[in-house]
């Protein structure tokens, strides 16, 4: 079981913002202004490159910049733990389904997030939701920009460090984007859409997902299509 953070598990508190223009200016001496990138879906690398090219900085100084933007928006939200957890919240049904999930000797769960792998604990550990889940064992997007390749790294993960041999169709991708069904497709996991971010429920219908809901209130019902 691999879930995506933001707008499925949790709302960070509309800080990632700000928390990105404060990690480019930092990195370039510039603030970005109002960039106007859509962050929904995407890569926490991908975000950050796609700021820089909109300040005209050409491809070469992207790439220059682009450690230290990451490495200071990790630091950024992890000073914001306390607005985090002020201004957040996890969305319904989210405790209850990952501890009944958490406790199934036949289900592993982490997450597959555009976060880094320390934006995401960062998160996760604001809500106290990062003891249900497997951290080591996900994938992030620290680990490939591109969100399409990390179903194989989460696999990967989970038969060096726990044994779990798994094939792609034993796994479930749960997101609120189109990007999580890409990327569910792309590595030829099962997908549930839920409506909890800022894509409507029924353009998420449209694509024609494994499973599609509101949301994760109905946690016996959430169970029933995801458990095996």
């Amino acid at each position: 079981m691999l879930w995506d953070v933001d707008g499925t598990l949790v709302r960070a508190g509309g800080i990632a913002t700000e928390a990105f223009a404060l990690a480019v200016e930092h990195a370039v001496g510039r603030h970005p202004g109002e960039h106007g990138v859509h962050m929904g879906g995407k890569t926490d690398p991908q975000i950050a490159l796609e700021i820089l090219a909109g300040m005209g900085l050409d491809a070469g100084q992207d790439e220059h910049h682009l450690p230290l933007v990451v490495e200071r928006l990790e630091a950024e939200l992890a000073q914001a733990v306390a607005v985090i957890r002020e201004k957040g919240e996890v969305l319904p049904g989210v405790p209850a389904i990952l501890a009944v999930l958490h406790d199934d000797p036949d289900v592993a769960q982490s997450v597959l997030t555009g976060n880094t792998a320390t934006n995401a604990a960062t998160k996760l550990a604001a809500f106290d939701l990062d003891s249900w889940l497997d951290l080591e064992i996900g994938a992030y997007g620290s680990d490939d920009r591109d969100r399409r390749a990390l179903v194989p790294i989460a696999l990967q993960r989970a038969a060096e460090l726990r044994g779990w041999v798994l094939t792609a169709g034993e796994v479930w991708v749960v997101g609120d984007t189109p990007n999580d069904l890409c990327c569910a497709r792309a590595g030829g996991a099962r997908c549930m859409l839920v409506g909890t971010g800022k894509v409507p429920v029924e353009e998420l219908s449209a694509l024609e997902p494994d499973a599609v809901l509101d949301d994760l209130s109905d946690v016996d019902a959430v169970l029933k299509l995801l458990r095996p």
